[in-house]
């Protein structure tokens, strides 16, 4: 069986096109972590994620989409969010967002992606206006929230953490309610979770992906 090598990125900004990704989704390896490769990355269909301390770039066939319009709300959320158990913000606070999401203790899973190089280089795509935070608070806290790159009409959602209970799944619920308000058609969830899939994300095809992404994000 022939494995075809996986291309290895220098400081060229380039990326090979996502249909010679391998089996797992991985597209190449190495390069670096600026805002030009990062963006060039999201509109490519592919997005960074780290073995040690080298760049892994991957496009996932099926990927793990949500439409905001397809959004479900379950009876359990309901009443946090008619009670307002937490209040609701947005890029109020990026720095600490990024940070919870990297130092937060996750069940199965050892140490963290989320590299200081990650927390640079997202926080300047955030002072560019391209990532984005949504946030619970409560009393005066910052309980809960998430973050990802907005471009076009798609939002590509990148890490959640919570500190309390529904937390992260109220801020997530409000901010693809005003996601939707704001014109984004596409989610990218990238890999599936149960949670996701209740909220009413599904799979689509690579090939679908990308032909949405170029709808909806201009050149």
């Amino acid at each position: 069986m022939h494995f075809r090598p996986v291309p290895r990125l220098t400081q060229d900004l380039w990326f090979p096109p996502v249909s010679q990704a391998n089996s797992e989704g991985l597209v190449a390896i190495g390069g670096d972590l600026s805002p030009e490769r990062l963006i060039l990355a999201y509109k490519s269909g592919i997005f960074p994620w780290f073995s040690g301390k080298i760049p892994h770039w991957y496009s996932l066939d099926p990927r793990f989409v949500l439409r905001p319009s397809e959004l479900k709300i379950s009876k359990s959320m309901r009443p946090i969010i008619n009670q307002k158990k937490f209040e609701f913000r947005v890029n109020t606070n990026f720095r600490e967002v990024i940070a919870n999401c990297k130092t937060i203790q996750r069940d199965g899973q050892l140490g963290t992606w989320i590299t200081n190089d990650i927390v640079a280089s997202y926080t300047q795509l955030h002072e560019m206006g391209i990532a984005h935070c949504a946030e619970s608070w409560q009393d005066g806290e910052l309980v809960g929230g998430l973050y990802g790159i907005k471009m076009g009409n798609v939002f590509f959602g990148e890490s959640m953490f919570s500190k309390q209970s529904n937390a992260s799944k109220f801020a997530f619920t409000q901010y693809v309610q005003q996601l939707q308000s704001e014109g984004i058609e596409l989610i990218d969830c990238q890999m599936e979770t149960e949670y996701l899939g209740s909220l009413g994300a599904s799979f689509i095809t690579r090939d679908y992906f990308m032909s949405e992404l170029k709808r909806l994000i201009p050149e």
